[in-house]
């Protein structure tokens, strides 16, 4: 399966555009950016891909993501005041956020929000500059499948080319997004999504990505486990993500994150 058959157009889902139009302001002007994750698999796939993505294309980002069993899960007025205080204008959350909006008020006129979520929507959707989640009630993309990593990769690829058609290459290179599969892969499985349709093909050339070994973090994982072969969907499942998940929940809250961002292989592997 190939992404060129197999992606969807990202304007396909509702507020895409909104988002990232925004993400592109906060590039050109050279944004501080906050962004806010989970603790799970998904959410330090996703948080790493935004932080990762946004720092290439020269964002001072600031990575968050709470303590479980002191702040619980997702967003929370407190901390979303403190990175306003730190000076973020832009705050994205990823694989949270849909169902914060008590606490994303506290960013109300400090900075925007702009949401990257999956999570299903019960009630009406929070009142933010863009809340993208295709499984938002009114969201008819069809792509309810995705975790947040994929959502989080669309966000990328609807930047880029939100950017490249401001003229924003014309002088250097675009980043590339195929490099960030493996995070999509990993994420994807993790989550138990359907490995159908795009899904399919995120994990498919994902694992190409990752047999490459050249994402620090991943490599000094995959040491750990002991996986010596190229990497399959159980290696994703049973060997990587139980580790990053078991450091979010009963550790240091941000460790797998923190892992997945980490360029130092001596670094990665401490």
């Amino acid at each position: 399966p190939t992404l060129r058959a197999l992606l969807p157009d990202p304007s396909s889902l509702r507020d895409m555009d909104k988002a990232a139009a925004r993400l592109a302001d906060a590039v050109q002007r050279g944004e501080s950016v906050a962004v806010f994750g989970d603790y799970d698999v998904d959410g330090a796939c996703s948080g790493a891909l935004m932080v990762r993505l946004l720092r290439e294309l020269g964002c001072a980002v600031a990575p968050y993501v709470p303590d479980r069993i002191e702040e619980g899960y997702g967003p929370n007025a407190t901390a979303i005041s403190a990175l306003c205080d730190r000076g973020a204008t832009l705050i994205v959350t990823v694989d949270c956020g849909i169902a914060a909006e008590v606490a994303l008020a506290a960013a109300h006129n400090r900075a925007d929000v702009v949401i990257l979520d999956h999570h299903k929507a019960e009630g009406p959707v929070p009142r933010v500059h863009a809340a993208v989640n295709p499984n938002r009630l009114d969201c008819d993309s069809g792509l309810k499948h995705l975790c947040a990593a994929g959502v989080a990769f669309l966000a990328g690829v609807a930047l880029l080319r939100e950017l490249r058609r401001r003229g924003a290459f014309a002088t250097r290179e675009a980043p590339d997004l195929r490099s960030y599969l493996d995070l999509v892969a990993l994420a994807t499985v993790c989550d138990v999504m359907p490995l159908t349709g795009v899904n399919r093909a995120l994990v498919a050339q994902g694992l190409k990505v990752m047999a490459r070994r050249e994402r620090p973090g991943i490599a000094a994982l995959l040491e750990v486990a002991q996986a010596k072969d190229a990497p399959t969907a159980h290696t994703l499942g049973f060997l990587l993500g139980p580790r990053i998940n078991a450091s979010g929940r009963i550790h240091e809250s941000d460790l797998g994150l923190r892992l997945l961002i980490e360029d130092d292989p001596i670094e990665a592997r401490a």
